[in-house]
C-alpha cells in the first residue's frame, strides 16, 4: 500500500477546484504545493485580463506548468469577458458564415488572449449537435444541426486555439445536442441506437480528435445504446469503451462540472467523482457552486479511501495523474515557444475587444424583408424593446446582451426597456407595456429563442399585430421569421449586439480585419 501523503498528491493532482475572489486564496496557494494540478476559473474571478495575468502569475509562483481551466466559449458563454459580453460571436454564428478560416481565426484570436493572461485550458469549443431546436442549454452555444458542420467548425476551432498553446476541449461527449433537458438539473437521455450515434453526435467527436484535440469533456447524461444505467461521466463503456478504445482518444477526459444534479442527484459530490475516475476520466471540474476547500478535501479523501477500499485502483488514479501533467507540461512548452509566457508573466494582459471577432459577428448577420419592412439605416432614433427569457445557467446572469445599449451610443435619442414574463404577467393587454414610450417611432423587438418561451412568442406576435413594420431581432436560434425586418444574430454577445446596431443605424466602421486574420 503506498504512503498516504503520495495518494493525497495523487488526488489533488487530479482537481480541478474553483475558488471565490480575484486573487489566489492561501488554501490554494497551499495545495498547489501539495501536488494540485489545477484549478477552473469562473466570471467571479475575472475582472480585467491584466488582473487575471497578475492572478495567474500567483498561481505559478507555486507551481509552474499549474493548469488553469477556464469555460470561455468566445460567445454567449463566456467568462473571460463577463463583465462586458464577449467580443467574438460565437458557435452559431461562425456556422453560419461556415468559413473554416475565419472559425480558426476567431480560435486563435481568443487563444492569444487567454494565452497572454496565462491561461491554459479552455473548456472550449462545445462540439453538440443542436439538432433538438428545444435543447435548452446548447442552443446558439453549437455550431449548428448539421453533424459534418459542427465537425469541420469544431475542428478548425481547436486548431486555431491550440496554435495559441491553449489547450481545447471538446465537449459534451458523447453528445449534448438532442435532448430538452438541462443536465445542470436532471438526466437527460439520449435514445438513439448505435448506428444513428455514429452518423450524427459522435461525428464532431471524431473530427476534433482527428484535429488533435487535447481534452475532452463528458456529459452528464445516459446513452443507453452504451450503458442503459450510468450517466456517460460515470460509464467504463462510455468513457473507456468508447472514447478510449473505440474512437482512440489518448488525451485528458475531463468531467463536466461534478456538482451537477445530473450527477450529484443520485451518487453526491464524493460518489460521482470516484466513479468518474474510476470510469475513466483524468480529471475532475468542481467549483461552479462549491468552491471552497472543504469541498476539495471531501473530494481528495473520497478519492484516497476508494483507493484504499479497492473501488478505485491506483493504477487508474495514477495514469489519470500522468495524463493532467502530460497536458501541463504541453500547454507551459508551447506557450513558452509562441512567448504567450512571457506576456503572461508581464502581468501586462489585453484588451476586451477583438477586432477579428467584431468582423466574424457581422459577417453573421442574416436579413430578411418583407414588403412592410422599414428602410436601413434608420433617421429616427428607434424605441428599443428586449424580451428577456430566464437565463440558462451555462450562460450565467452576470453578462450583459442585447441591442439598446449600442443603439443609444449609435443613435442618440433611443429609448429602450427590457421586460420579462413577469412584467407581462397578468396584463389583459400584454402589447400596451410593449408599446408604451415607441409612439410612431420605429420599433425594434429583441428576443433570445423566441421559439421556446411561448409568452415571448405571444408578445411578440400580438405587436407585430400591430406593428408589422418592427425590426425583430433574434439573439437566439433563429427558427422563425418575423416582423417587417428580421435580423438574425446568431448569439447574443456583445459583438452581436454591437453588429446589429451597426447595421439598423448605418454606422461606417472600419473594417480592419484582414490585417487581423494576417497577425
Amino acid at each position: 500500500m503506498p504512503e498516504s501523503g503520495d495518494l493525497s498528491h495523487l488526488a489533488a493532482a487530479v482537481l480541478q477546484p474553483g475558488f471565490v475572489g480575484t486573487t489566489v486564496p492561501d488554501w490554494v496557494r497551499r495545495w498547489l504545493g501539495e501536488g494540485l494540478g489545477g484549478v477552473a476559473l469562473f466570471a467571479r474571478n475575472v475582472e480585467t485580463p491584466a488582473q487575471v495575468a497578475a492572478l495567474t502569475a500567483q498561481l505559478r509562483a507555486e507551481r509552474p506548468d499549474v493548469i488553469v481551466a477556464i469555460d470561455e466559449e468566445a460567445g454567449d458563454v463566456t467568462r473571460f469577458e463577463s463583465r462586458h459580453g464577449s467580443s467574438r460571436p460565437g458557435n452559431l454564428g461562425l456556422g453560419a458564415v461556415d468559413d473554416l478560416e475565419l472559425t480558426s481565426a476567431v480560435a486563435r484570436d481568443l487563444g492569444r488572449d487567454l494565452a497572454h493572461a496565462g491561461i491554459t485550458l479552455d473548456y472550449a469549443p462545445d462540439t453538440d449537435v443542436n439538432n433538438n431546436p428545444d435543447n435548452p442549454i446548447i442552443g446558439v452555444r453549437a455550431f449548428g444541426a448539421d453533424a459534418a458542420l459542427v465537425a469541420r467548425h469544431g475542428a478548425a476551432w481547436i486548431r486555431g486555439l491550440q496554435e495559441s498553446g491553449v489547450a481545447a476541449c471538446a465537449k459534451h461527449f458523447p453528445g449534448h445536442g438532442d435532448t430538452a433537458v438541462d443536465s445542470h438539473h436532471d438526466v437527460p437521455v439520449i435514445g438513439h441506437d448505435r448506428a444513428r450515434l455514429s452518423d450524427v453526435e459522435l461525428v464532431p467527436f471524431r473530427a476534433a480528435i482527428a484535429a488533435g484535440v487535447r481534452s475532452i469533456m463528458t456529459g452528464h447524461l445516459i446513452v443507453p445504446a452504451y450503458d442503459p444505467d450510468l450517466p456517460a461521466t460515470l460509464s467504463r463503456r462510455i468513457l473507456t469503451g468508447l472514447l478510449r478504445e473505440e474512437l482512440g482518444f489518448d488525451g485528458l477526459i475531463v468531467t463536466d462540472g461534478i456538482e451537477m444534479q445530473g450527477v450529484r442527484r443520485k451518487y453526491g459530490l464524493e460518489g460521482a467523482t470516484v466513479r468518474a475516475l474510476a470510469a475513466g476520466a483524468d480529471a475532475i471540474c468542481v467549483g461552479g457552486d462549491h468552491a471552497d476547500e472543504h469541498t476539495a478535501v471531501r473530494l481528495r479523501d473520497a478519492i484516497v479511501a476508494a483507493v484504499r477500499s479497492g473501488e478505485l485502483g491506483e493504477d487508474r488514479l495514477r495514469d489519470a495523474a500522468a495524463r493532467v501533467r502530460s497536458l501541463a507540461a504541453w500547454t507551459l512548452g508551447t506557450q513558452t515557444a509562441t512567448g504567450a509566457r512571457a506576456v503572461a508573466d508581464s502581468l501586462v494582459g489585453v484588451t476586451h475587444s477583438s477586432v477579428v471577432g467584431q468582423a466574424a459577428a457581422r459577417r453573421a448577420l442574416k436579413v430578411t424583408a418583407t414588403a412592410d419592412a422599414p428602410g436601413l439605416p434608420l433617421t429616427v432614433a428607434p424605441h428599443v424593446v428586449e424580451f428577456a427569457p430566464p437565463r440558462n445557467i451555462a450562460i450565467g446572469a452576470e453578462t450583459p446582451w442585447g441591442v439598446g445599449a449600442p443603439l443609444v451610443e449609435l443613435l442618440p435619442g433611443t429609448t429602450s426597456v427590457r421586460l420579462t414574463a413577469d412584467d407581462l404577467a397578468g396584463v389583459s393587454d400584454p402589447v400596451a407595456p410593449v408599446l408604451r414610450g415607441a409612439g410612431a417611432r420605429p420599433l425594434v423587438l429583441v428576443v433570445r429563442d423566441a421559439h421556446r418561451h411561448p409568452w415571448l412568442a405571444d408578445a411578440l406576435a400580438r405587436t407585430l399585430a400591430v406593428r408589422p413594420d418592427a425590426i425583430v431581432v433574434e439573439m437566439g436560434v433563429p427558427v422563425a421569421v418575423s416582423g417587417g425586418l428580421h435580423l438574425a444574430t446568431y448569439g447574443a454577445t456583445r459583438a452581436c449586439g454591437q453588429a446589429a446596431a451597426e447595421l439598423i443605424a448605418g454606422a461606417t466602421v472600419p473594417d480592419r480585419s484582414k490585417q487581423a486574420l494576417a497577425a
